[in-house]
């Protein structure tokens, strides 16, 4: 089979953006945390129209219609926007953003692994080992908000340092 490589300079936008946020995240967590709700922020924002804008392309991959990629847009844009715009609401209420986020990201993602499976097996199996990490720390997030209000720069720096080399990847299959 002879197929074309593409490369996708919105999985490597988003990739790097959310590489710069891990980084930032795991520099100095005590002193970054509001820039971090920042550009986090911003991040959804960016990742939410990417999905809308990306939206038609899960059909002709997958050959199954599906709204799940217009309702992960939305959500994305509606808690960056929440976070951009309530900056101190957003510090207090941040470790149950994030776990319902990484949650729903990773859920959306691991749903749509299969589509590796076929064209990139090493990319399938890194799919869902990521996307099975980000349940991990959204329910880490959930369950233990106090003890992850400490520790969530590092848990932040982690999972956008595993999504961000996951899109990074992506644009170059």
């Amino acid at each position: 089979m002879n197929e074309t490589k593409k490369f996708n300079w919105g999985y490597l936008i988003i990739g790097v953006l959310f590489l710069v946020v891990s980084f930032m995240s795991l520099n100095n967590p005590e002193t970054n945390l509001l820039a971090i709700v920042m550009y986090v922020g911003f991040g959804a924002v960016a990742k939410g129209c990417f999905e809308l804008f990306n939206r038609k392309t899960i059909p002709s991959l997958t050959g199954v219609g599906t709204n799940l990629p217009i309702w992960v847009g939305i959500i994305d844009i509606v808690i960056g926007c929440l976070m951009l715009f309530n900056l101190g609401i957003s510090l207090a209420i941040l470790p149950y953003v994030f776990a319902c986020w990484f949650l729903v990201d990773s859920i959306h993602d691991l749903l749509f692994a299969n589509v590796y499976k076929d064209i990139n097996p090493p990319m399938y199996w890194f799919s869902i080992i990521s996307n099975i990490l980000g349940i991990i720390l959204g329910i880490l997030l959930l369950f233990n908000p106090i003890t992850s209000a400490f520790t969530l720069a590092f848990l932040v720096g982690a999972y956008f340092m595993i999504t961000g080399v996951t899109y990074i990847v992506a644009a170059f299959r």
